[in-house]
């Protein structure tokens, strides 16, 4: 049993409102949601019924890049809104190519911690850890993936399907770069972010059923997007739709459009 393993204490799961990780664990047909979130789900499905093909694309990428990146030898992960697991998890992904790469999850949700102790059971000790913490506490998250990560070396950092549940008062672009800042040069930012571009009206009905849910919402433009890579590297093919990143096997470009912007960039 490795270190975190001891401190997994799961606080109690709040079910009188919907929390965006069962939403989305809903969306991926997982059984890990409550009435209060399939119901909000429910209501997003009636504006959007593709909701769950995004979703399942959405993870698509997160396996695609992560795969690049351990390719390219990035050996230490930080992955900010972890999700409830679905298989195959960043971890698995990785450590695949490199067994001993090292893995933080990090996540807010009580329900996360609770399978948390079964994936940190099926690593080897000391290479994954989760931490129990809200993506906008980043003092306290790089202080805690410190005892894992070597951050004298390159570190990919995660946000996957994270940062349109910050809305602009909570500054995401300065987090984002607080975060940056505290990784070493060659360290990668793996990002993917729903927009509204291609249908506003039902996204701004979306993102009210999220914000009366007590979540800030808020969906961007590529343009925006965009500015969460301003003074990094971009690797080809730049920001994309998720289906034209690296299109999977079988799939072109453009097949199966999703509104979702993704991007992985390389800090100098």
């Amino acid at each position: 049993m490795n270190e975190a393993e001891h401190n997994l204490t799961p606080p109690p799961i709040d079910t009188s409102k919907p929390h965006p990780a069962r939403m989305y664990d809903y969306y991926l047909g997982g059984k890990d949601n409550y009435p209060v979130d399939s119901e909000a789900a429910e209501r997003v499905i009636s504006l959007f019924p593709e909701i769950g093909s995004g979703a399942r694309v959405n993870r698509g990428f997160m396996n695609r890049a992560c795969r690049l990146l351990a390719e390219r030898g990035i050996r230490q992960f930080l992955d900010i809104g972890t999700g409830i697991p679905t298989a195959p998890n960043l971890h698995q992904v990785v450590q695949e190519i490199a067994p001993g790469a090292r893995v933080v999850y990090v996540d807010n949700d009580p329900i996360v911690l609770r399978h948390a102790e079964a994936l940190l059971r099926s690593t080897p000790d000391g290479v994954t850890r989760y931490i129990e913490a809200d993506a906008r506490e980043p003092g306290r998250i790089i202080e805690e993936a410190r005892k894992v990560l070597d951050f004298e070396q390159p570190i990919a950092l995660s946000m996957v399907a994270l940062l349109h549940f910050l809305s602009d008062e909570h500054r995401p672009h300065d987090l984002v770069k607080g975060f940056l800042a505290a990784l070493p040069p060659g360290s990668h930012l793996v990002l993917s972010h729903v927009t509204g571009d291609f249908a506003p009206e039902t996204w701004d009905k979306i993102v009210g059923i999220y914000r009366d849910s007590g979540v800030p919402a808020q969906v961007r433009s590529r343009a925006e997007f965009a500015r969460f890579f301003e003074g990094l590297e971009l690797l080809e093919p730049g920001v994309q739709v998720a289906t034209d990143w690296y299109p999977e096997p079988g799939r072109g470009p453009h097949d199966g459009r999703v509104p979702l912007y993704v991007g992985v960039a390389r800090k100098p």
